[in-house]
């Protein structure tokens, strides 16, 4: 009995001491299982922020840079002001600047050709520069040139209404230095009334028919010739405002055209006249942009 017992008591030790040495085992598998996840948590964030940029939405979340056009618009209004700004500024008043941005809006202007030509017209005519009829719009603006030359008498023929006449022009209207007169119909001075006659943008709007009767008259009021500033066939010069006033928009003709015209209406080129002014045209590499002829007085 005792040694059953005692037998008994020995396999129970023997089942407590494999118990004891399994646990550690158990214990050990599940730290390792544990740590091993806690490794495996740990890196997978990791990859997934790595991975961002494979994510094919991802992109929309950068924030883009767009030009507003708005402010595109905004630089061009600012530029096209400056530009107003410089030419108002560097031509001396509203009426020239006026007439300059209608230059580079519209097209060529042969009325800013005559400002141009001044000085040159002066050398070629000399003396007889002294008494000017001008003809042709801004008229106040020519006139009021020629009137700051020394020595210098200046009338002038506006060929249609003056709608946004300035106190400058309103003075000159006033005191009858220059008129508003349709040049179709005969010209209201005497004859040889000044020594030379300068007109521009104003023949290009008449038909033969009216050319016929506007040339001699531009003939018989001066006495040492008159000039003609003209434009050339294909250049774009017909405004609004032009077309409203003169009714028609302009007919641009060739050189010859003009020559020919002036042989049938008995008008004689001054060709003493031509040659000064190219030659003084040249020294100073003057060259037109509207075609310009020197034409005789009728005696």
């Amino acid at each position: 009995m005792h040694t059953a017992t005692t037998a008994n008591l020995w396999e129970l030790s023997c089942r407590r001491t494999s118990r004891s040495r399994s646990q550690p085992q158990i214990l050990g598998s599940f730290v390792s299982g544990s740590l091993l996840t806690n490794i495996t948590m740990s890196r997978r964030p990791s990859r997934r922020f790595t991975d961002v940029g494979n994510i094919p939405f991802m992109g929309s979340f950068h924030p883009k840079t767009h030009s507003s056009p708005l402010l595109s618009i905004g630089l061009v209004v600012v530029g096209a002001f400056l530009i107003i700004w410089y030419l108002y500024s560097g031509s001396g008043g509203s009426s020239s600047a006026i007439e300059a941005v209608s230059n580079l809006e519209g097209g060529v202007s042969c009325t800013l050709e005559v400002q141009n030509a001044l000085p040159i017209l002066k050398k070629a005519y000399g003396d007889s520069m002294r008494k000017v009829l001008r003809i042709g719009p801004e008229t106040c603006t020519v006139v009021s040139k020629l009137l700051k030359e020394e020595d210098t008498e200046a009338w002038g023929v506006q060929p249609y209404e003056l709608d946004d006449a300035d106190s400058n022009c309103k003075s000159l209207v006033h005191k009858g230095v220059v008129r508003v007169a349709d040049i179709k119909f005969p010209l209201p001075y005497r004859s040889k009334s000044f020594s030379v006659v300068v007109v521009s943008d104003t023949l290009d709007y008449l038909s033969p028919r009216y050319l016929n009767k506007t040339l001699p008259e531009l003939a018989r009021v001066s006495s040492e010739g008159f000039v003609v500033f003209t434009g050339y066939p294909g250049q774009h010069r017909a405004k609004a405002t032009e077309l409203t006033k003169f009714g028609r928009p302009a007919k641009l003709r060739s050189s010859t055209w003009w020559i020919r015209f002036f042989v049938q209406t008995s008008i004689e080129e001054n060709e003493a006249a031509t040659k000064k002014f190219e030659q003084a045209a040249t020294k100073i590499l003057y060259k037109p942009a509207c075609q310009v002829f020197h034409l005789k007085s009728r005696h």
